[in-house]
């Protein structure tokens, strides 16, 4: 059985942000980052530093006690020309793909997030499939310049 949780900043220490850290970089894989931007995300999820926050949903194995899933969402502080929040990361773990856990993460994050969402998905991520059975469209192609 599996349990989905939702985190805010009152519900944290500083253990389950870095497991949370660790369980992304791990189960990301070539879609990752840094685990140093990884924890920035979730730190800005949370509220730290003085940020807007957002919303962190996990799912645990019951009788394992196991994560086996983790997504971060952070409010853009916008509304309108930028949707008010962008799904910064979600991963399941790679042993319990195809279970249906990712989509219980996603429909937990879309029940309680208010406003619309954005997320990037590169083409070839199979994710992405069910980001569009869930009702996400693809509006635009994003672009970027790093510097």
């Amino acid at each position: 059985m599996i349990t989905i949780e939702i985190y805010n900043p009152k519900q944290t220490t500083e253990a389950t942000e870095i497991k949370f850290t660790e369980f992304l970089f791990e189960h990301l894989g070539k879609y990752g980052d840094h685990e140093n931007d990884i924890k920035k995300a979730i730190n800005y999820a949370l509220g730290k530093e003085n940020k807007p926050g957002g919303t962190i949903v996990t799912a645990t194995d019951q009788q394992s006690e196991t994560l086996k899933g983790v997504c971060v969402v952070n409010k853009t502080g916008m509304s309108g020309y930028i949707p008010e929040n962008i799904l910064v990361y979600i991963a399941t773990d790679k042993e319990s793909r195809g279970q249906g856990i990712g989509k219980k993460i996603m429909q937990k994050v879309i029940e309680t997030t208010e406003g619309d969402i954005a997320l990037h998905c590169e083409n070839k991520n199979p994710a992405r499939h069910l980001y569009e059975k869930l009702g996400f469209k693809t509006k635009y192609l994003e672009m970027r310049l790093k510097k």
